[in-house]
């Protein structure tokens, strides 16, 4: 059997395709906990409900029903 000449063995943060394999899902992990944070800590406020009653969904209500009309 011939043994084939081996160059030096690299270390792992030399090798390129290691930094893709691991620096992907660490990345998208410390994504994830900056996202969490940002969702814990600056939630937005409800808004005050309006007290129009059901003037305020006139617009839609009519959308609606043109949308639902048939054509002649």
């Amino acid at each position: 059997m011939v043994k084939e000449k081996m160059g030096p063995v690299q270390p792992w943060w030399r090798i390129r395709m290691l930094w893709l394999v691991f620096g992907g899902p660490a990345v998208a992990v410390v994504a994830s906990f900056a996202l969490l944070f940002v969702a814990v800590r600056g939630g937005d406020t409800p808004l005050p409900q309006a007290s129009a009653g059901a003037d305020s969904q006139s617009p839609a209500t009519q959308a609606r029903n043109h949308a639902a009309t048939p054509r002649p």
